[in-house]
């Protein structure tokens, strides 16, 4: 039982990994549910500090994922239309690969500011935004899968 535990919390921090950059995957959460099986097994056991602190950083990853694309695209000059055209970027982004995931976002905020106001300037001010808040999200989200990951290696070696 403790190899199988271990086995499927490596997979959920793995898989954590991918879903920072996959929206259908809840990523951060994944990667806690490991930490949590993991700590399920006799052989590993953390402390009740790490394990709050795990969890403060998985939510607030998940609050930050939320708030700072729309953030971000509100304070480089965006509407309601860019933010709803950067959520769509990013839908459509997915089904080009990687490169989709981080260009698709910014596309999508600029052709919702184009039909929103059609002023090219504010749209791709707007598109930058939603990049920068994309770029900013992911990158919080993969250091924390990344902690994850750290402390599965650690705690099974």
């Amino acid at each position: 039982m403790e190899i199988f535990l271990s086995i499927v919390s490596g997979i959920l921090i793995l898989v954590s990994i991918v879903g920072c950059v996959l929206p259908a995957l809840p990523g951060p959460i994944l990667g806690y549910a490991g930490i949590i099986v993991l700590h399920l097994t006799q052989r590993v056991e953390f402390e009740t500090k790490e394990l709050v602190i795990l969890a403060i950083a998985t939510v607030a990853s998940i609050v930050l994922d939320y708030v700072m694309g729309p953030l971000m695209t509100k304070k480089f000059g965006g509407s309601k239309w860019g933010v709803v055209g950067s959520i769509i970027g990013l839908i459509i982004g997915l089904f080009f690969g990687p490169l989709g995931i981080i260009v698709g976002p910014f596309l999508g905020a600029v052709g919702g500011e184009l039909i929103n106001d059609k002023d090219a300037n504010r749209a791709i001010k707007s598109g930058l935004g939603s990049f920068i808040g994309f770029l900013v999200t992911t990158g919080f989200k993969l250091i924390v899968c990344c902690i994850f990951l750290y402390y599965y290696v650690t705690k099974i070696v």
